[in-house]
C-alpha cells in the first residue's frame, strides 16, 4: 500500500509540469487557433537560458524564472508579429508547415550553437526530500509542482477574473464577433501566444532543475503536451489539468508496476491518445 500511495504521489508531482506545459500550448491552439509544432523549443530556449544563467552568472534558476519569462514571451510575441500573424488565415496545412519548420530551426540553430551534450544545473536543494510519514518527496519536484500550480491559477485568474481574459474567451469563442465589439484581436493573439511560449519557457526551466537542458529537451515534453491537449478537446484548459493528472499517474503507474516499465511508460500517452479518438468517433456517430 505505501508503495502505491508512493506511485500516485510521484505522478502526481509529474502531473503539474505536464499541466504547465499543456496549458500554453491550448493557449495557442484555443486563443490564437494555431497548432504550434515549435512549442518544446521555446521550453528548451527557457531550459538553456536557466543553465547559462546559473553556469555563467551564478544566479539560482528559479531566481532567474521571472526574468526569462518575460525574455521568452517578447521572443513569442516578436515570432507572432514577424511570421504567425501571417498564416492565420492561411490553410492548416500552411499553418503546420510553418511552426513545424520554427521548430527545426530553433532546435538546430541550438545545436549549431550549444553542440549536441546534455547541460546539468546544479543547485543546493537539487539532493533534498521532504518526509511526510513513510512517503518520501523530492524537494524540486516538490517546488516545481507547487510553482506550476501557482502559475497555473494565476492563468485561471487571468482568464476568468480580468478584462484581457475576458477578451480572449470571446476572441477564442467568435474572431469576428470580437472585432465588432472592439476588441483588438490582433493584440489579444499576441498576447495569447506570448503568455504560451512564456509559460513553456518557465517549464523550461523547472526541467533545467529536474533533468538537464539539451538541443532536444523539449520535443517529449510536447509530445505528451499533444497527448494531454488531444485527450482534453483542442483548447479546453480545465480538461488539461485533468488530462495532465490522468498521463502523470499512469506512467508512474507503469514504471512501477510493469516489467520494464520506463520504455513501456513512453507508450502510455498514445494509447490515451488512440483511446480518446476512438471513443470520440463512437460518440460522433451516434
Amino acid at each position: 500500500m505505501d508503495l502505491f500511495v508512493q506511485t500516485l504521489v510521484n505522478g502526481l508531482l509529474q502531473s503539474g509540469l505536464y499541466a504547465l506545459v499543456a496549458s500554453g500550448l491550448a493557449l495557442a491552439v484555443g486563443v490564437v487557433g494555431i497548432v504550434n509544432f515549435a512549442h518544446g523549443e521555446y521550453l528548451m530556449i527557457g531550459a538553456f537560458l536557466a543553465w547559462a544563467g546559473s553556469a555563467f552568472l551564478g544566479v539560482d534558476p528559479l531566481l532567474s524564472l521571472p526574468v526569462i519569462a518575460v525574455a521568452v514571451f517578447a521572443i513569442g510575441a516578436l515570432t507572432y508579429r514577424v511570421s504567425i500573424r501571417h498564416v492565420l488565415l492561411a490553410p492548416e496545412l500552411n499553418q503546420m508547415l510553418l511552426t513545424f519548420g520554427l521548430g527545426i530551426l530553433l532546435q538546430n540553430l541550438a545545436l549549431m550553437l550549444l553542440g549536441g551534450n546534455t547541460r546539468t544545473v546544479s543547485t543546493p536543494y537539487q539532493a533534498s526530500s521532504l518526509q511526510l510519514g513513510d512517503l518520501s518527496v523530492g524537494g524540486p519536484k516538490a517546488l516545481a509542482f507547487g510553482l506550476a500550480a501557482l502559475l497555473l491559477a494565476a492563468l485561471y485568474g487571468v482568464l476568468y477574473r480580468t478584462t484581457l481574459g475576458r477578451q480572449m474567451r470571446a476572441v477564442a469563442q467568435n474572431r469576428r464577433g470580437a472585432q465588432l465589439i472592439g476588441i483588438n484581436v490582433d493584440r489579444v493573439y499576441l498576447i495569447a501566444f506570448g503568455v504560451s511560449c512564456g509559460l513553456a519557457a518557465v517549464a523550461g526551466v523547472l526541467v533545467s532543475v529536474l533533468l538537464f537542458a539539451s538541443p532536444t529537451v523539449g520535443l517529449v515534453f510536447a509530445l505528451k503536451a499533444f497527448a494531454i491537449i488531444v485527450m482534453a478537446g483542442l483548447g479546453n484548459l480545465t480538461g488539461v489539468l485533468w488530462a495532465s493528472v490522468l498521463l502523470g499517474v499512469s506512467e508512474a503507474l507503469v514504471q512501477t508496476y510493469v516489467p520494464g516499465g520506463g520504455g513501456w511508460s513512453d507508450a502510455v500517452f498514445f494509447l490515451m491518445i488512440f483511446g480518446t479518438l476512438v471513443l470520440r468517433s463512437f460518440r460522433g456517430a451516434k
